[in-house]
């Protein structure tokens, strides 16, 4: 039986979140080799419409991947942002989405709003600033409107995606990055393709490509380098050190066989204490090694005693968050 959402996601323990979804059937994003037909144009789609409610909702996008199947993507879930929205932010931000009710239309125009209406306002305004930071919804609408188009593209009725989307709890950096590798090598570690810059629909390429314009997308969360301090909001690291890292562990993974990282790249590995051949095999296998939350034991273990689950899932497979 499924597990509720609200024993997977806790706000508390992390703001990080692996998510995946799969298609009610094969190749529903790509080449159906069985009909002959290509559906390559949904994961336009389903990339359009993830990075579209990257910016309406206070959940950033840090990682993704549209497979022809399936769909991983990493979430941060912005809680300081959406604290700081004032009412009237909320609301516009709810009727980019939606058209939300004559109460807020009219508050969004700056119009009184009536002494008997202000409770009402108040509820709805706390109602979308709750939905705005909440990984469901923002699942939700990812998936809703590629399911209304296929089904209509495919003249069919009923579910697009398999079930609900799964969603892993990301407790630390070495999880986080371990975890944005292994999306973002998707591609490449099925053999769709041979080079990040050919890795379509997917959070690399956009950085890669930006990166090569001394940028970086817009619609992603920013490296923001390792100084803490005063830093604005973003992941920890060079992203120079991130795509060199990358690059080569794709390269070792692509030609399907032993091979070590260089001294080049390590910066990140030796920071996070784990070593190249545990790092090849958590971006390599992530998926198998984890079916539940993701960190270093002593993560794993905190975060199993705050939320009271006796079962230590994958507990094993922590231990591939360290140096041999």
């Amino acid at each position: 039986m499924p597990r509720p959402r609200r024993t997977q996601i806790s706000i508390e323990d992390t703001p990080w979140y692996h998510c995946s979804r799969v298609t009610r059937r094969a190749m529903l994003l790509g080449d159906d080799k069985f009909t002959g037909k290509n559906y390559d144009h949904r994961r336009d789609w389903v990339e359009s419409q993830l990075l579209k409610l990257a910016g309406v909702f206070a959940i950033d996008v840090a990682a993704y991947a549209v497979m022809s199947n399936h769909l991983h993507v990493v979430l941060y879930i912005d809680i300081e942002t959406v604290n700081k929205w004032s009412d009237r932010t909320a609301v516009e931000q709810w009727h980019k989405l939606f058209s939300g009710t004559e109460i807020t239309q009219q508050f969004a125009k700056g119009e009184v709003i009536e002494e008997y209406q202000v409770a009402k306002l108040k509820h709805l305004v706390a109602t979308y600033r709750s939905r705005l930071c909440d990984i469901s919804w923002f699942m939700r609408y990812l998936n809703e409107p590629i399911a209304r188009k296929a089904n209509i593209e495919d003249n069919c009725t009923g579910h697009f995606w398999e079930g609900r989307f799964k969603s892993q709890a990301l407790l630390d950096e070495a999880a986080v990055l371990a975890c944005m590798a292994y999306v973002e090598l998707n591609p490449l570690r099925v053999k769709m393709v041979d080079t990040l810059e050919n890795s379509d629909h997917t959070s690399i390429q956009l950085r890669v490509n930006a990166a090569l314009k001394g940028e970086q997308p817009t619609q992603l969360l920013p490296f923001i380098g390792d100084e803490r301090l005063n830093q604005p909001k973003g992941i920890n690291f060079a992203l120079k050190d991130y795509l060199e890292l990358v690059d080569e562990t794709g390269r070792i993974i692509r030609d399907d066989k032993r091979g070590s990282i260089s001294a080049n790249s390590t910066k990140i590995l030796t920071r996070l204490n784990i070593s190249s051949d545990n790092w090849i095999k958590l971006t390599s296998e992530f998926g198998e090694l984890f079916h539940g939350p993701v960190g270093e034991t002593q993560s794993l273990t905190r975060y199993c005693e705050h939320l009271q689950k006796r079962r230590r899932h994958f507990s094993k497979s922590c231990l591939h968050f360290q140096a041999d």
